[in-house]
């Protein structure tokens, strides 16, 4: 019967399926974790409450279902999941979805901002650099090294140090105009375009020691040319296989760089979640990273179709 499918339906059915598992178990496991560390939930809800009393947090369990066997509250939680209501936070007393999608914008322009900077750093820094001279080549890689083994939040106070208590140029905190952005994505890009430049290099050298550079050279085609028109797009399949993981970094170290720069965002939120047993607020913003990773991997493996065309062929 699957065969019997067109080759589109079966990749959109297939990453369909995948998409349920990845978010069912992400939630899963965010939810038995969660339940499982020691810690009071009714405590995080009374917060400074000074009428904490017994008949207080047996009402606050009652309404929470809190005093359900956990099997039964995961039942619930799957079910409200199915519905898409991700809950309310028990800190804020708000809906999750609300409290996530006010943070959203900031963290958006954040990493898509750090996004394009990363790409077009080491498009141009490996463009620049493959079959060049050896010693290029060796000094361009090294400083990429440094800046994949430097940490965010080290980074982040370097530049905080120097450009902004130093120079004065750059706020030090918050997310006003543009100038507030700027070092957060320098922070956030560094480290993952000088991976990717080094992943896209490695590529086009192996590009270019192929029988069709020596083909297209023969026939008078120049070195840049070859580079940015043939090798560039061979060298992207693993350069964009690599984006998945890129796609997970990025969301991870935007939780560093907005506790660095006291930037609002989900990152400082999961913070805020997580060490008040805020169970509805983490499991919500566990799935939105889960759900930003597939759909970064959906369109990876789009763009690998499309830059290779032997992966287009039927198995």
């Amino acid at each position: 019967m699957n065969r019997r499918l067109p080759p589109a339906t079966r990749w959109l059915l297939h990453r369909a399926v995948g998409a349920v598992l990845v978010l069912w178990g992400a939630a899963s496991l965010t939810f038995l974790v969660l339940h499982l560390v020691p810690g009071d939930p009714v405590t995080t809800l009374l917060g400074a409450s000074a009428t904490d009393s017994a008949a207080l947090r047996q009402e606050i369990l009652r309404e929470y279902r809190l005093d359900d066997p956990l099997a039964v509250q995961y039942a619930a939680f799957l079910a409200r999941l199915a519905t898409g209501d991700l809950g309310s936070s028990y800190q804020q007393q708000q809906p999750v979805s609300l409290i996530i999608g006010e943070q959203l914008g900031d963290t958006a322009q954040l990493s898509l901002s750090a996004l394009v900077l990363l790409v077009a750093g080491a498009l141009v820094a490996a463009a620049a650099t493959a079959g060049r001279r050896r010693r290029v080549r060796g000094a361009v890689s090294g400083a990429e090294l440094v800046a994949v083994s430097t940490p965010a939040f080290w980074l982040g106070i370097v530049l905080l140090t120097l450009f902004s208590f130093r120079l004065n140029l750059f706020p030090v905190a918050g997310a006003g105009d543009w100038r507030s952005l700027v070092l957060p994505v320098v922070t956030l890009a560094v480290p993952f375009g000088s991976l990717l430049a080094q992943v896209l290099r490695e590529g086009m050298e192996a590009a270019l020691h192929q029988p069709f550079a020596l083909t297209a050279r023969s026939r008078g085609l120049s070195g840049t040319a070859l580079r940015l028109r043939h090798a560039l797009r061979h060298a992207a399949v693993p350069a964009v296989t690599l984006s998945g993981w890129l796609a997970g970094g990025l969301l991870g170290g935007t939780v560093l760089v907005e506790t660095v720069f006291a930037r609002p965002g989900p990152g400082r939120v999961a913070l805020d979640a997580i060490s008040n047993r805020d169970i509805p607020v983490v499991v919500g913003l566990v799935l939105l990273s889960a759900a930003v990773y597939l759909v970064v991997n959906a369109l990876a493996d789009l763009l690998c179709l499309w830059a290779d065309p032997r992966l287009r062929s039927p198995a």
